[in-house]
Order: structure tokens, then C-alpha cells, then sequence
């Protein structure tokens, strides 16, 4: 890697994802970790080897934003659990490229405020990219699989998984988990709460070349018959335990894309969903593709329960925007997406030959 450019790099929290970007950094030579941001106040001050759990790393959390863009780096690695438009202006008009895991990917789901990250990367000549497993990387796997084709009828994203050990209820509960299946608000809750999957399809339908009509969402849900403890909060029978999600881009009487969740807990489904343990692709045209992405932990991976096997899906939404900095930084100002750019090479990963 000597003789190659280092990326100045400031981590944006260090939450579940962030603590993993944070170390992905700080192990590629690549980039330079030069400053974090701490979200709250007991972060604050602290080195930030404390608060991802490595050693000290010389580099200190601080709230002060005018500091860290005073550092001048290359790229802000975004990872909270929320998009907050104001932080993101501030950054790019500042000059500073973001790459973002936080529910990002083209900005069509925020409406003005969408504009608003456009005129802002404007002034600072800046660029916004958006990713994460899926949407994000999943959406690149289905345009990669459509290639093969000369024709394409429809393309279909389905992303399976029991979701037992995503233990965050701040985010689950706004999707529908633990309400009786009859809730009239569940529909509106599955499609703001999954909103982001909608920039996916703009996305794609992109990729495809098409002008889509219309960009819509339909859910379907499935109920615990047992009480279904989990670490922090529990579903009683009867209520929701399994959400289904369609995102769906349609041309004329035609779903053209279909960006689809499942995501299941327990094993007291009713009704009980297959799954597929991860992302399929099933490309309709000639000819017709399907493309299996299945992620498992390595042979030295070390998991005393079920919650520790979260840091896999921690990792799988990270890295796809820490290995896409280069890429971000020598973009064009503005929100670009994987279809601006070239590919995000894993460069960098390879461990020294013992």
C-alpha cells in the first residue's frame, strides 16, 4: 500500500455500526482515523479505543462539530441510527464528503429536505453516498445479476432473515412489532419506518433506464403464538412477530422492481414464513437469473450467544461505505449512488503473510 493516498477520516458516532467502521478504519492502511464525534455527553472526552473496544487510540470523542471539521478530513463516515438532515448540511456545506450507513441512499424518501442536502453539497463542492448491506449492496447484487440479460421483465430483491437476535426495539417497534395484527396504523408504520427502501427502487429503476409511474409499498404481517422473550423486550401472543415489506417500482400496469423484507422472530410464527437466510435476486428475462448471497461467520469466529453473531450484520451494513471512501472522495459534488462511481474496492483487507 506505500505510496498510495491515506483518507482522513472522522467517525460520526459509535453506535452498533459505527464501533465496526470505526475499526475498520483504524485496520486499513489505507485511511486515518483523525476524529469522532460523540452523540451523547458521557462520550464525550473519551479516547475512542474506550468506547469501540480496542486500545487506546490517541484520537479523543468530542461534540464539538466545529472542531472536527476544522480537522479538515477527506470523509465522514455516518453512522447513526437516524438521518438528521441539519448534521449532514452542516458537514457537506463545510466541504467535507459523507459516506453514510444511516437509511440513505438517494434522499427521495426525505422530500425537500432532499434538496436541501443537493444545494448544500453544491456550496461546499462536496459529495453524499449512501449504503449499507441492504438497501445498498443487496441493490448493487440485483443490478450486477441483470446484466447477464438482454432483456429484463422485472427484477426482485428479497432479503430473509429471523431477526431474533436484532435486539433494538427503538427501531423494530416503529415497523409494527408487538401490535395486534388488525392495527389500521400498521401499513403507514411498515412504510415510513422502511421509507428508505424506496430510495432503493428509484435507485434501480435508474440502473434499468426506466421513468417509473409509481413507487409503492405493501406489508403483510405475521403473529407470535408464544411470548417471545428477547433481551430487552418481549412480544406477547397474538401480537406481530414477523414483518413483511414490498417496495415496489411500477411502469404503466407493470411492478417492474421488487425490493422485499422478511423478517421473522421465533419460531412460533403464525403463519410460519420460510426463509431464505439471506439475499436472493431473481432476475425475469432472457435469460432469467437468481443469485444467492449467503453470510456466515469465519472458522475463528468466536460467539457465546446468539446476540453475539449481531456483529456480523454490524459489519455487513459498515463496510460497504468504509471501502466506498476512496470512490466518495473523488466523486462529483452532489448525492451520488454505486451508478456514479466505480466499484468500491475491498483494498486494504488482506492480512501480512505470517
Amino acid at each position: 500500500m506505500s505510496g498510495e493516498r491515506t483518507y482522513r477520516v472522522v467517525q460520526w458516532t459509535t453506535g452498533n455500526v459505527g464501533q465496526r467502521t470505526a475499526r475498520a478504519v483504524l485496520e486499513n492502511p489505507r485511511y486515518e482515523l483523525v476524529g469522532c464525534y460523540a452523540w451523547s455527553a458521557e462520550k464525550a472526552g473519551r479516547d475512542v479505543g474506550e468506547l469501540i473496544g480496542t486500545p487506546p487510540t490517541g484520537v479523543v470523542a468530542t461534540d464539538d462539530v466545529d472542531a472536527l471539521l476544522a480537522l479538515a478530513p477527506d470523509c465522514v463516515l455516518y453512522t447513526p441510527k437516524w438521518f438528521d438532515v441539519d448534521e449532514v448540511v452542516r458537514i457537506l456545506e463545510a466541504g467535507v464528503d459523507v459516506a453514510a450507513s444511516a437509511a440513505f441512499i438517494t434522499g427521495h424518501w426525505l422530500g425537500d429536505d432532499r434538496q436541501r442536502l443537493i444545494d448544500a453539497a453544491e456550496r461546499g463542492g462536496s459529495s453524499l453516498f449512501g449504503s449499507g448491506m441492504n438497501p445498498g449492496l443487496a441493490n448493487l447484487l440485483g443490478i450486477v445479476s441483470a446484466g447477464l440479460c438482454d432483456r429484463v421483465d422485472s427484477v426482485r430483491v428479497l432479503e430473509s432473515v429471523d431477526s431474533t437476535g436484532y435486539d433494538s426495539p427503538d427501531t423494530e417497534l416503529k415497523v409494527g412489532y408487538g401490535r395486534l395484527p388488525d392495527d389500521p396504523e400498521l401499513p403507514a408504520m411498515v412504510a415510513e419506518g422502511t421509507a428508505v427502501f424506496g430510495d432503493a427502487v428509484h435507485l434501480m429503476g435508474d440502473a434499468l433506464g426506466l421513468e417509473l409511474g409509481d413507487v409503492r409499498c405493501e406489508a403483510a404481517f405475521a403473529v407470535t403464538t408464544d411470548e417471545l422473550v428477547m433481551d430487552s423486550w418481549t412480544i406477547e401472543p397474538g401480537h406481530v412477530a414477523g414483518v413483511e415489506a414490498s417496495w415496489q417500482g411500477w411502469v404503466g400496469d407493470r411492478r417492474v422492481i421488487s425490493l422485499d423484507v422478511r423478517w421473522r422472530k421465533g419460531r412460533t410464527l403464525e403463519p410460519d414464513w420460510p426463509l431464505e437466510h439471506g439475499y436472493l435476486v431473481e432476475v425475469q428475462g432472457l435469460p432469467c437469473v437468481r443469485t444467492k448471497l449467503e453470510v456466515f461467520p469465519p472458522a475463528d469466529f468466536v460467539a457465546h450467544s446468539f446476540k453475539d453473531y449481531m456483529v456480523l450484520g454490524m459489519v455487513m451494513t459498515g463496510l460497504p461505505v468504509v471501502n466506498a471512501i476512496p470512490s466518495v472522495v473523488a466523486a462529483r459534488p452532489g448525492i451520488v449512488t454505486y451508478l456514479d462511481m466505480p466499484l468500491a474496492a475491498p483494498a486494504g483487507w488482506l492480512p501480512p503473510a505470517s
